[in-house]
């Protein structure tokens, strides 16, 4: 099997290159955001050939139960900052490009596996749940609360996974976003906690993707 992992920053790709060196998983940075996700995405795709495409890094979480360094696992993306109105068609849903699925489903078998990690290492804090992306750094409360407003069952929110989810979706590839987390701006002011995460945790961080990984030749 050939396993395409996309993250969005050097720092995240230094950290799970050091854990792979099969050449049967590629470790590839996109940078940040939703255009460079996609493009990153479709070029993994075009050169690489996966049967599955994993996105990999950080995001701030949401929840009481949510924590720092806890990793959420996509059972759904959606977009926090897209909409395309009713003007053409009233069906269409605030976080959803006309046309596309409103929310992208992570493939059943991949997160079958995801959810089998937590039963089976106690020490691996996983939640299974929304992940919603836009074009911002979530560094306020107030940003934040607008977007929780509209998702209010969002996990983690990121700056890629949608898009990379988007790209496999047309493209027909099996997706699953894995995000550790860094931050919960809802319990921050000014995104310490995001800076003290890659100051003291990242490096134990990103070995659930890892778990993951091994898993699925299992």
């Amino acid at each position: 099997m050939k396993i395409g992992i996309i993250v969005a920053m050097d720092k995240e790709l230094r950290q799970l290159q050091q854990l792979f060196n099969d050449g049967s998983v590629r470790v590839e940075k996109c940078g940040i955001g939703k255009v460079n996700a996609a493009l990153g995405a479709q070029r993994m795709i075009n050169e690489f050939h996966p049967d599955v495409i994993i996105s990999s890094g950080c995001a701030g979480g949401n929840g009481d139960d949510i924590n720092v360094q806890d990793v959420v696992v996509s059972t759904e993306l959606t977009y926090h900052d897209v909409y395309c109105g009713a003007a053409i068609d009233n069906t269409t849903q605030y976080g959803q490009v006309q046309g596309l699925p409103a929310h992208y489903q992570a493939d059943p078998l991949l997160l079958q596996k995801a959810l089998q990690l937590s039963m089976r290492n106690t020490e691996l804090c996983i939640h299974a749940g929304l992940i919603v992306t836009g074009d911002w750094f979530v560094d306020s409360k107030e940003k934040m609360r607008s977007i929780i407003n509209l998702f209010p069952d969002a996990k983690a929110v990121d700056m890629e996974s949608c898009a990379i989810a988007q790209t496999c979706f047309i493209n027909k590839v099996p997706f699953i976003s894995f995000r550790v987390i860094s931050d919960i701006p809802l319990r921050d002011t000014n995104a310490s906690q995001y800076h003290n995460f890659w100051d003291t945790v990242a490096e134990h961080s990103f070995q659930v993707t890892k778990h993951f990984v091994d898993s699925l030749s299992d």
